[in-house]
Parts: structure tokens; C-alpha cells; sequence
């Protein structure tokens, strides 16, 4: 195993509820918060997820896969049929697959990814020495 799924859970609890707060954030600059910042936590509890269910999958893979995955989403996000937009009137919807398109998201997926990447490494480093 690759990774301590303890370690993984801890992790998970953290980035939860910090991404929670950049979503309903509502003071100064919460436009930016909401909406475009948010993309750098939801990566990470992609990452962090995917890792707990394959521990024993490479950060690598799992980052990539997530860029790819959550980039698709963002682009399904132009696809606008009833049944899907019923989906996404809910808050899980919403919080899972978003609402609207923007380009500038991506950016934010990249960091995200990079940084759930770097998170990975450091659990890996982590069960390495104990």
C-alpha cells in the first residue's frame, strides 16, 4: 500500500470543510472565492478520494486523472439537457458538477491538481519513514 488510509481520511476531513467555506464564503471578494478559487480544493478531495479508494496507485496518475476528469466536467458544463440541469439546480449537483462554464477555471484546476499532487508525495514520504 501506498499510502497510510488513515492519513488519507484526516486529509479528506481537512480539505472538506476548508472547500465548504471557499463555496459559501459570502464577505469581501466572494465572487472570486466562490467561484474560481474553489477549483483548488475541489481537486484535492478528488486526488485525496481517488487515493483512498486505489492506495495504491502513483500521485502522478491520480493527478492527471483528476485534471482530465474534472476538465471534462467543466467542458460538460456547456451541455445543458433538462434532466441534467435538474441535476445541477441541486447542492451535491452543483458541488460536484458545477453550473457554468468559464475558461479561467481551469488554471485553478491545474494548482489544485499540482498541490493534491505534492499532497500524495508528502503521505507517501510519510509512510516511507514510519
Amino acid at each position: 500500500m501506498r499510502y497510510n488510509r488513515w492519513a488519507l481520511l484526516i486529509s479528506l476531513g481537512t480539505i472538506v470543510p476548508f472547500g465548504l467555506v471557499t463555496k459559501f464564503y459570502g464577505g469581501r471578494g466572494h465572487q472570486w472565492l466562490n467561484d474560481t478559487f474553489g477549483g483548488i480544493p475541489y481537486e484535492i478531495f478528488w486526488i485525496l478520494l481517488v487515493a483512498w479508494l486505489w492506495p495504491r496507485q502513483k500521485p502522478l496518475i491520480i493527478a492527471l486523472g483528476v485534471f482530465v476528469g474534472t476538465c471534462l466536467l467543466e467542458v460538460l458544463q456547456l451541455w445543458q439537457p433538462i434532466w441534467l440541469q435538474a441535476i445541477r439546480a441541486t447542492l451535491p449537483g452543483r458541488l460536484v458538477l458545477g453550473n457554468t462554464f468559464t475558461w479561467s477555471d481551469f488554471p485553478y484546476y491545474a494548482i489544485g491538481c499540482g498541490l493534491g499532487w505534492l499532497w500524495l508525495r508528502a503521505l507517501e514520504q510519510q509512510r516511507v519513514v514510519h
